[in-house]
């Protein structure tokens, strides 16, 4: 065995990292800045945007009422994709890009439904990602179950803008009250109904009141909350902005601090129009005074061009340096990748080398044949220079794109230095009024700290690589189209082996196979190598291909056509006859246009931090546009000095994760370690359990199954039901997550800084079992949520207002027989209450300490209801009324004939 060897295998998919860098402002009350994006797999059809102007214009006038004329719409921008024909009106997009829009419009994947929805999975007040739209909701008319388009989009807008949630809960769509009532979960109390069941056959459908559930004492799974038409209630928009008179968010007069919602859950019972008052935008502005009318917004339309990106490397004195290899050499490996593997076909790229001075190595070239990459990658640098002017790089790259007939507006530059340059700031107002997005690579701890700032303020990416050898692969492999088309971005899957002869393996899933290449990189000599396809067919060394007179110890191989679906085998021999580095990296695309692959995308909570306070990591898998579940997603976090962390990031709505089951994989990071930049890469496989696709969206408008008028109940059409979770194939998936910065740590040793209290429990459930109660919570850890906690508190009471203001007077429960497990284990405690007579109601919350007696916050408050008297009996019913249903198509509507019987019970 040869000591020392090191082989790193990595196929990941890479998409655009998920840190949203709005172009939202607020000027005067108005937002101007909006982005609507319409995806390039949508038909060309001029009545969405027609509809999409009409939405927001009603949408306009609705916020401007619900916010106490404080926020309207001024301007939006509606970016339509490149399949669509070219007209007069559309003009060049700026720095507006499908990737950053507010809104996008888009089928959903297995098209299930057209329920609007916001992706948003932060904490309370923390914006969302985007709004999903789909062109079906945008252009059927008379959609009942929603209503008006424009109010729908301002309940998503108070979801993505202000980070509040829904006020309505379909999993517990009723709960048992202080009062022993039963009530709708909903904001405010105040909206009025009926609770009944509807029941089909064929097209005969009847309607009867609700029975009590026997085990919670609540109604039977199908009972549901038939609101009245006509209502006195003004709120609440979180919960059913459909309703013609509810024209408010809840506040703190009319909010439901009882109803087991994510709002009150997530937000701590508070009210959706108090988070709102606590944002930025509500606390900069004021009230519109005066009379005159609203302003309507303004519309631009915008279609996406070709995609336009100059690369400007560093080439000063400093590249030459590195260990095993300089780091021009892994500097252009990457560059090479990017060119040949990476970037989309049909694009522009130009090249630009700098050291103190700047030179155009290539103006922009359409990719469209391996000749086109290869003329590029050939003109990279093979000799350092002296000193660094950054400033100099970035305007022959403008000149780059100018000189060739384009505009830098919307264009790309692709910025890597790892040099020092007191300067850069010089150029930030050319760079700012250039329009062009700066996406910046920090090679090694002394790269210039301005670089982020050229990221942040034209909504570029932000990349750091230092001591991982695979840093700049995983930053070039990142930088993705922003155009929303899936089908080309490109994917990769990660291993590391520490063998003199290497076997491994590739699995190729039947989503991806198109454009799929091979490469071997080494730090001595060239490796043997032996590579089979599924069906046995071999590749060697001399199969693979390498530019020997750039000299970066790489070969490739492209397979031809589609590769074979399955797992794929290697060996590579070191013939070094010493220690050395081999990689192997493996990019493909999409198999076919119309079956999206499994991606991820990953980000921190921020991209920068004081180490007194934790960051939470996120990551994203999905198919399409629904979450993947039950997959294993780990991220590893570097620091400058190249201490790395890896944790296990949980969809399982412990600690930092919002929702289980989202999809949304998350975990709060406080291992500091030292200040300056960090980066992150996550990894997801597929565990021995099936890896599922969830068919179901959280955060989305209530679909409402009807109304009452005229005392007479008209039923919606009944929403689709989702199928049970589909399975999929997740082969290994690699995401780069940018990088992020860290200050206020002290010089030297773990600066963890003691006082990180245990997280809180927030999937405490409580359920009576006989005479005992059963409560099950998700551990959190000794430092939030690593470790163990020491021990647990758990109170009890009848009155919620005990947990929630005063948990100390609460009964406290004996727990002294409650061993506290890992964090992420699944915790279980039975005890019986003294004194609880049936029918009581109890309310539990639970704090835990750590060995520095530091405490949690008081837990989500759970609560169970002994016993009811009389359960199973048929709530009293005056009558029986019903319907027979005549199903004919009327503008997607369902017609209803009038006849109606009325029966005694």
């Amino acid at each position: 065995m040869v000591p020392g060897l090191k082989v790193f295998l990595f196929l990941s998919l890479n998409l655009l990292q998920e840190v949203k860098s709005s172009m939202v402002s607020l000027s005067n009350n108005g937002y101007e800045g909006v982005v609507i994006a319409i995806n390039p797999s949508v038909p060309e059809d001029e009545r969405l945007i027609q509809s999409i102007k009409e939405m927001v214009t009603q949408a306009s006038t609705y916020l401007f009422e619900a916010t106490k004329r404080r926020f309207y719409f001024r301007n939006v921008s509606i970016l339509v994709p490149m399949t669509w024909k070219s007209k007069s009106e559309y003009l060049t997009p700026k720095r507006e890009s499908y990737d950053k829009a507010e809104v996008i419009v888009a089928d959903p994947y297995l098209k299930y439904g057209n329920n609007p929805y916001t992706l948003k999975y932060g904490q309370c007040g923390d914006r969302g990602q985007y709004i999903h739209f789909t062109p079906n909701f945008l252009l059927t008319d008379n959609l009942r179950m929603y209503e008006p388009r424009g109010r729908v989009f301002v309940h998503e807008w108070a979801h993505l803008w202000w980070g509040v949630f829904d006020e309505y809960n379909r999993d517990r769509p009723f709960y048992m009250s202080e009062k022993n009532t039963i009530e709708a979960t909903r904001c405010s109390t105040h909206v009025s109904g009926r609770i009944m069941v509807m029941e089909c056959q064929g097209s005969s459908c009847k309607s009867r009141k609700c029975w009590r559930d026997s085990k919670t004492g609540l109604y039977e799974p199908k009972c549901t909350f038939i609101p009245n038409k006509a209502q006195a209630a003004r709120d609440s928009i979180m919960f059913m902005q459909s309703l013609d008179s509810v024209n408010e968010f809840c506040t703190e007069k009319t909010h439901n601090r009882e109803a087991p919602n994510l709002q009150n859950k997530m937000c701590n019972y508070r009210s959706t129009w108090d988070v709102i008052k606590k944002s930025a935008d509500f606390q900069n502005s004021s009230p519109m005074i005066g009379t005159e009318a609203l302003p309507r917004p303004a519309f631009s339309l915008l279609k996406f061009k070709q995609r336009i990106v100059c690369l400007v490397l560093d080439k000063s004195g400093s590249m030459k340096f590195g260990n095993p290899i300089s780091r021009l050499t892994r500097m252009n490996q990457a560059a090479e990748l990017f060119l040949i593997q990476i970037i989309e076909k049909g694009s522009l790229v130009g090249l630009v080398t700098f050291d103190s001075t700047a030179t155009i190595r290539n103006l922009l070239a359409r990719m469209t044949s391996e000749k086109s990459y290869l003329e590029i990658s050939a003109n990279l640098p093979r000799q350092v220079g002296n000193g660094t002017s950054i400033c100099n790089g970035l305007r022959s790259g403008f000149q780059a794109i100018t000189s060739s007939n384009q505009r830098t507006s919307g264009s790309e530059i692709i910025l890597l230095t790892d040099g020092e340059d007191d300067q850069i700031s010089s150029c930030f107002e050319e760079v700012k009024s250039s329009g062009a997005v700066i996406h910046t690579i920090a090679l090694g701890p002394s790269a210039a700290r301005e670089l982020e700032t050229l990221s942040d303020m034209t909504g570029g990416l932000r990349f750091y690589a230092n001591h991982d050898v695979n840093g700049l692969m995983d930053a070039f492999s990142g930088i993705s189209s922003r155009s929303g088309s899936i089908s080309q971005q490109a994917v990769q899957v990660s291993k590391n082996l520490w063998k003199e002869l290497i076997y491994g393996t590739v699995l190729v899933d039947s989503t991806i196979g198109n454009d799929t290449f091979f490469v071997i990189t080494w730090t001595i000599q060239k490796p043997e190598i032996i590579l089979q396809d599924p069906k046995g067919k071999k590749y060697t060394t001399s199969d693979f291909r390498g530019d020997d007179k750039l000299n970066i110890f790489s070969v490739r191989l492209r397979i031809p056509g589609i590769a074979e679906t399955g797992t794929w085998t290697y060996s590579l021999f070191n013939k070094a006859g010493k220690s050395q580095l081999l990689t192997v990296t493996v990019t493909t695309r999409a198999r076919s246009p119309t079956t999206p692959p499994v991606i991820v995308t990953a980000h921190m909570s921020q991209n920068t931090a004081q180490y007194t306070k934790p960051m939470i990591v996120y990551a994203r898998v999905s198919q399409g546009f629904l979450p993947v579940l039950g997959a294993n997603v780990t991220a590893t976090i570097e620091a400058e000095d190249g201490h790395q962390v890896t944790l296990e990031l949980w969809d399982n709505r412990a600690g930092a994760d919002t929702l289980k089951n989202d999809g949304v994989y998350s975990r709060y990071f406080a291992e500091y370690h030292g200040n300056g930049r960090y980066s992150l890469k996550v990894r997801v496989k597929a565990r021995k359990t099936a890896t599922k696709v969830n068919l179901k969206q959280p955060n989305k408008a209530l679909y409402v199954p009807g109304y009452v008028e005229n005392d007479e109940i008209i039923w919606n059409p009944p929403e689709p039901e989702y199928p049970d979770n589909t399975d999929t194939s997740v082969a290994g998936r690699v995401n780069t997550g940018g990088s992020f910065t860290v200050s206020g740590t002290h010089p030297g040793g773990d600066d963890t800084p003691p006082g990180f209290p245990p997280s809180k429990v927030t999937d405490l459930e409580a359920q009576f079992e006989g005479d005992h109660l059963h409560l099950t919570w998700t551990a959190p850890g000794n430092v939030i949520d690593k470790g163990k906690v020491h021990r647990y508190v758990i109170r009890m009471s009848k009155h919620s207002l005990d947990i929630e203001e005063d948990f100390n007077k609460a009964t406290l429960v004996n727990t002294h027989f409650l061993i506290p497990k890992e964090a992420g284990s699944r915790e279980n405690f039975k005890f019986k209450p003294e004194n609880i007579e049936n029918g009581a109601k109890l309310y539990i919350g639970i704090q835990a300490f750590n060995e520095a007696n530091l405490r949690s916050e008081v837990s989500n408050i759970a609560e169970a209801i002994k016993s009811i008297p009389g359960l199973g009996t048929k709530i009293p019913t005056p009558s029986l009324t019903i319907f027979l249903f005549v199903l004919t198509p009327l503008n997607n509507r369902v017609a209803f004939s009038r006849r109606i019987w009325r029966t005694g019970c």
